[in-house]
């Protein structure tokens, strides 16, 4: 079976990933290939497609393929909360926060297509227009399937080709202990209404959930699993890193899923659902109203009640 995940070096989608690498796919039955397919938006269509077995990676990337979400569904919440960073130059004077988004201006942010509505969503509820302010949002440079988009962001700021970027907390990382870069917001943990706008989730097509249930439990089990194992003990994330990653980010992977693990919570309520569907239909993705009782594969939902 075949998982794909838009973006490989970093903190994101890692559970999916130490499912894969700890053996608990396998564990449940499954036998599952991990693969990289950068963007989101084109993964969601191969999962649509059949394509994919599974996908992890942002929940409302099914909504540019599928705008009614019926051939999608839900299985887990990798962790809650948007989960990308907002970072600028360490030298932009004024330095703006959460609380002063409005001295953005003039800026060429990079980020990446699906995640980049996350940025736009934030932006206008802070009341900033990206139009008006000079801001330009834009794919990093650079960044293709075959690199992780954050750290390809980090250096695309260090080289002076973007003047900040919107993405993951490795390339976060990345360009904090390299002086380049500075957070302006942390989405996840800032609060407020963005953060409820989507999440990283491991998603099935509707067909596999329907003709195939035992499989979507059998993978929600081992993503619950994986959220277990992490928490006992973040430094397995280091292991798996060593063997997946380049040597910086393998030593910097437990440290920034140790900093997630709060979030890790593979069940999704009604709030966050609603969260999810309102701001798709916020942006664009979907005008009509998503029966949200379909959204989630009834495999997964048992799982979940079992603990």
């Amino acid at each position: 079976m075949r998982l794909a995940v838009p973006d490989l070096v970093s903190n994101s989608y890692f559970p999916a990933i130490a499912a894969v690498e700890l053996g608990y796919f396998r564990d449940e039955g499954l036998d599952v290939d991990l693969e990289l397919m950068f963007p989101v938006t084109d993964a969601a269509a191969a999962l649509r497609d059949g394509e994919l077995d599974f996908l992890a990676g942002a929940a409302h990337a099914p909504f540019h393929v599928d705008p009614a979400w019926q051939e999608t569904r839900l299985l887990a919440a990798l962790a809650r909360n948007m989960y990308w960073f907002l970072v600028v130059r360490a030298d932009l004077d004024p330095f703006p926060d959460k609380d002063r988004l409005h001295l953005l201006r003039n800026l060429r942010i990079g980020a990446a297509p699906g995640p980049d509505l996350g940025l736009r969503g934030l932006l206008a509820d802070a009341g900033l227009d990206p139009r008006s302010a000079g801001i330009k949002i834009a794919p990093v440079p650079g960044a293709a399937g075959d690199v992780s988009f954050g750290v390809t962001a980090a250096r695309a700021l260090a080289e002076g080709r973007i003047d900040a970027f919107w993405a993951n907390g490795m390339g976060t990382e990345v360009a904090l202990r390299e002086g380049v870069g500075k957070i302006v917001i942390d989405a996840r943990r800032d609060g407020g209404r963005p953060a409820a706008f989507t999440f990283p989730a491991l998603m099935t097509s509707r067909r596999h959930a329907d003709e195939q249930p035992e499989v979507a439990a059998a993978a929600t089990r081992a993503i619950v699993r994986a959220q277990r194992a992490l928490r006992e003990d973040p430094d397995r994330a280091t292991t798996i890193g060593r063997a997946l990653f380049p040597d910086l980010e393998a030593g910097l992977i437990a440290g920034l899923i140790e900093r997630d693990l709060p979030y890790y919570e593979a069940s999704l309520t009604a709030d966050t659902l609603a969260g999810l569907a309102d701001f798709a239909r916020w942006a664009g993705l979907t005008a009509d109203a998503i029966d949200l009782t379909t959204v989630v594969a009834d495999a997964a939902r048992t799982v979940w009640q079992q603990g």
